[in-house]
């Protein structure tokens, strides 16, 4: 215990049991050992560690890391509150009085606001790197498929034509924003409060750019107080991974839907489907919906922290010891639904010809003849009405746009005439388009040449 000698008597069995985070901040332990070296490195360059000491200490936190990588020791969270007095009472074992050195001008605080922010960097960039990876599936994919036809959808209702790879281009840039919003949280992360003590740092003349340098953060926090009570960059990680599962989340229902028997427009790989316990024909899209249903389990542990949060006094506060676990849980959920997305990306097979005879004469294709109309002179709030007209006819006949007469056609409007049919097909529907952003294949394939070469 790193703070007994004023108690006397030792904490309750239980309310040890209820207050020790070692069960979940043991995975700072790399992180914690790096930063006590660091700390102990900087000790010995104002002249508090002899080098003697600072050889004893930095070899025992080594072997403290190995002993734990390698399975030979595992602190007990009945005897230890956190990962941090853990490695301290390890390291007395190892070293003997020197150990007590350690916490020179230290405060837990500052020490595990220190480890937790060097966790949370590492992780940006692995989410960071993984988000890449998946967007790098999604283009050679929409390599193969600029000229695949579908249906765009607003309300869930057919709108527009366009192709499999410009909806699939559409996820390629909510993921860069995802690592934009990962940059953002990585800049705001970039700062050491070790050397902040509780709250109000030391009157000891430690040199907090020394340990800012060696553990690799751009600068020192420039107030201890807010340093200490800092957890807006963990509210921005989390609110990361809230926006990046919510992307995931509806790819995720898309992929269901277009799966499915009804749509028959893709067949997700083996790999990443399960089957029925009791209907042999059933292929289930499992993975995509279980990176749906996380979505609302990381959402809530934002909410949680938000919660634990709002009400506390500068500057620490026990209830912040519950930051760690909903950030652990968030960052492995999300990770592992990267994965799976990434993968059921990689292994899918589209059926490219599904909607070419349906989408022919379908009806929307009613704003391309509405914008026909408007080069022919007809003011749009006009011409949008013509062409309500037109799909009324159309409807009251039972047909399909293509299907209408030129005669059906000149009794709404005499301004059609032979033209106006070629607008209802679907084949050249894609390069028709003029607009920068849209489906126009060319356009298209222009983008995914761009988009390679910045992820690469």
């Amino acid at each position: 215990m790193l703070w007994g000698g004023r108690f006397k008597e030792k904490l309750n069995d239980t309310a040890m049991e209820f207050s020790s985070s070692l069960s979940f901040d043991i995975n700072l332990i790399n992180e914690d050992i790096q930063v006590s070296t660091a700390h102990a490195e900087m000790l010995a360059t104002i002249g508090i560690l002899s080098k003697d000491e600072l050889s004893e200490m930095v070899a025992g936190l080594e072997t403290i890391k190995n002993e734990s990588s390698a399975g030979k020791w595992n602190p007990d969270t009945l005897e230890y509150e956190d990962i941090h007095s853990a490695i301290e009472s390890r390291l007395g074992e190892l070293i003997g009085a020197t150990a007590g050195k350690l916490h020179t001008g230290r405060s837990r605080n500052d020490q595990v606001a220190t480890g937790f922010r060097l966790w949370t960097k590492k992780a940006i960039t692995s989410l960071s790197e993984q988000l890449s990876i998946f967007q790098e599936a999604l283009l050679l994919l929409s390599e193969k498929h600029t000229e695949t036809i579908m249906p765009g959808y607003t309300h869930l209702q057919r709108a527009q034509p366009i192709s499999f790879a410009f909806h699939l281009l559409a996820y390629v840039e909510m993921l860069e924003r995802d690592k934009k919003r990962l940059q953002f949280v990585l800049d705001e992360t970039d700062s050491s409060p070790l050397g902040c003590g509780a709250l109000a740092g030391s009157t000891l003349p430690l040199d907090r750019n020394i340990t800012t340098e060696k553990l690799g953060f751009s600068k020192p926090s420039s107030n201890a107080l807010d340093a200490i009570s800092d957890r807006d960059f963990v509210l921005d990680f989390l609110n990361a991974c809230n926006i990046g599962m919510m992307h995931i989340s509806r790819l995720s229902e898309e992929l269901i839907l277009w799966s499915t028997t009804e749509f028959n427009f893709i067949k997700l790989g083996d790999t990443y489907t399960t089957g029925s316990s009791l209907m042999p024909q059933k292929k289930n899209p499992d993975m995509a919906e279980l990176s749906r249903g996380k979505t609302g389990r990381v959402y809530g542990n934002y909410t949680a922290i938000a919660t634990m949060m709002k009400g506390l006094p500068l500057s620490y506060n026990r209830d912040m010891q519950e930051d760690k676990e909903p950030i652990f849980d968030s960052y492995k959920s999300y990770s592992q639904a990267l994965a799976m997305m990434t993968g059921m990306i990689n292994t899918l097979s589209v059926n490219e010809n599904r909607f070419i005879k349906e989408l022919e004469g379908d009806f929307l294709f009613a704003t391309e003849l509405a914008e026909w109309l408007v080069i022919k002179g007809v003011p749009f709030r006009e011409s949008h009405h013509i062409v309500g007209e037109v799909v009324k006819a159309a409807e009251e006949n039972d047909v399909k746009l293509h299907q209408l007469t030129i005669e059906q056609l000149k009794n709404i409007n005499s301004i059609f005439d032979e033209t106006a049919l070629e607008v209802f097909k679907a084949d050249g529907a894609l390069y028709r388009k003029k607009t920068y952003g849209s489906p126009n294949p060319d356009m298209v394939r222009t983008e995914i040449k761009k988009w390679k070469t910045k992820i690469n």
